[in-house]
């Protein structure tokens, strides 16, 4: 099943379920009510849904703040908390420097180079049943 889930808000970031995964685009800067909004719109989709995963694609981001950063490392625990993984597609070399200098490690969130290279290793998890830390989606709690 494909479908886009938007609102008529312009606030909003648009995503996209790609089968069992849901995909968010980031372009430039997001405000912080937006990232707020987005957090609550993908805890939302991933309940509603059941999907495998989130792949967040940052490739059109170029800075990010300690909020942002934040709301990244609180969607990852909240997917996980849904049975669901989080991967970051395309985080550029400024980006990452950014997040060391401001001692964000970002706990469970996966990266990847690419955005397609995101959605195969999250195909690849959903295809075996299995979740980031080897369990699969029957066995959490």
């Amino acid at each position: 099943m494909t479908g886009v889930f938007t609102s008529p808000y312009e606030s909003r970031v648009p995503v996209l379920r790609l089968g069992g995964v849901l995909l968010v685009t980031l372009q430039g800067d997001l405000h912080d009510g937006t990232a707020e909004q987005l957090q609550q719109d993908i805890g939302e989709m991933v309940a509603d849904s059941g999907v495998a995963g989130v792949v967040i694609d940052l490739s059109g981001v170029e800075i990010i703040d300690s909020f942002m950063g934040r709301v990244l490392s609180d969607i990852a625990s909240q997917t996980r908390l849904l049975a669901a993984q989080t991967v970051v597609a395309g985080m550029r070399p400024a980006v990452a420097i950014t997040l060391v200098e401001l001692g964000l490690t970002l706990p469970g969130l996966r990266t990847s180079l690419s955005t397609e290279e995101a959605m195969r290793d999250l195909g690849a998890d959903a295809a075996h049943g299995l979740l980031g830390d080897g369990r699969t989606r029957r066995e959490r709690p």
